[in-house]
């Protein structure tokens, strides 16, 4: 059993691909299983994957047709043998001492999971930009400790990814904890990442950046604006794990609304113009069936959310509008700033 089996989704990053596996293969800790998995890449990434392959026998790629970036994550998480499971996007990387140490850190407390800082980059005219990103978004009280999220269910408020730590494998096992797997679908780390923190005991903040995530690839999925309503559809997907798991729904019905309500919006500020009216009408219909179900409670967020929740709500075309008036007084601050 390698002691972390690291998953690699790859789909078309022949631009990026070797940049990220040469900073996997730079693991200070060496016993490691590199589960590359090809979705159908139509580029150089396979032929890449191959080269890496050939010189290095932890690697082991599995080339599929293109199914979805869900469906390739679980072909690796189906074969992973490791004790814990790493998840790098390829086209970031990782500093070399990052499995090592969360590792060391995961086996002293027994851990389910394990999470790190991280950096934001892009490459601006010949210069890498960064900008160092809290996982933590609540406070630092929540760092170097072990925390339960049923007791403590404030850490649903953290920034959600998925690739920033590591997963003890028999826990995911023990809960079946998979990826959503609709083709063509966008965001589909969200439900992952609820479930791995629903299902948690025993979770760990490190208050040190080992991941780099890439912020200037076009191709990404925060990048394409027609997808409108991917994060509905994960969200769905997470509601109707919550209905096949009542223990958790009734525990985290409340943290799931907040969460889905905050991720909604911000799917909003994310889509093409044509679409953000239309979009705004339907998950006001989305959260007020959900607020008629009792689902939904005010002390889950706070009170310039909860205004603006219950607006949309109640209002889609006048949110619409306030929404539009906002986003010009902050396109005009931004261009005072800059002079």
């Amino acid at each position: 059993m390698p002691e972390v089996s690291i998953i690699i989704p790859i789909y078309n990053v022949e631009e990026y691909l070797r940049e990220c596996l040469d900073s996997v293969c730079a693991q200070t800790l060496k016993d490691i299983e590199i589960i590359c998995v090809n979705d159908g890449s139509t580029d150089s990434s396979l032929e890449i994957l191959r080269e890496y392959a050939a010189k290095d026998g932890r690697f082991i790629i599995i080339d599929k047709k293109n199914e979805g970036y869900g469906r390739g994550m679980n072909d690796g998480l189906d074969i992973a043998r490791g004790e814990y499971i790493g998840i790098v996007e390829s086209d970031d990387y990782i500093v070399p001492e990052m499995y090592k140490e969360l590792y060391a850190i995961a086996k002293e407390k027994d851990l389910d999971i394990i999470k790190g800082d991280f950096c934001r980059f892009y490459d601006e005219g010949g210069v890498r930009r960064t900008i160092y990103e809290k996982t933590v978004k609540t406070g630092g009280g929540e760092y170097n400790t072990v925390i339960n999220p049923k007791e403590k269910d404030g850490v649903f408020r953290n920034m959600i990814n998925t690739w920033s730590g590591i997963y003890k494998r028999s826990f995911l096992e023990e809960h079946h904890i998979r990826h959503n797997t609709t083709p063509g679908a966008s965001f589909q780390d969200n439900g992952f990442w609820f479930q791995t923190f629903a299902w948690a005991e025993r979770v760990y903040f490190v208050d040190k950046a080992y991941y780099m995530n890439r912020r200037d690839n076009p191709n990404s999925s925060v990048k394409q604006k027609n997808k409108v309503y991917c994060m509905n559809d994960e969200y769905k997907f997470i509601h109707d794990l919550l209905d096949e798991n009542p223990q958790l729904k009734e525990r985290f019905i409340y943290v799931y609304s907040m969460k889905r309500a905050r991720n909604y919006i911000w799917n909003y500020g994310r889509i093409a113009k044509e679409f953000k009216r239309e979009y705004l009408s339907v998950i006001s219909g989305e959260l007020k069936a959900s607020q008629l179900m009792g689902e939904i409670h005010p002390a889950y967020f706070t009170k310039a959310e909860w205004f603006f929740l219950q607006r949309i709500i109640q209002n889609p075309s006048g949110a619409y509008y306030w929404l539009g008036l906002r986003a010009k007084l902050s396109r005009a601050k931004e261009q005072l700033r800059k002079k």
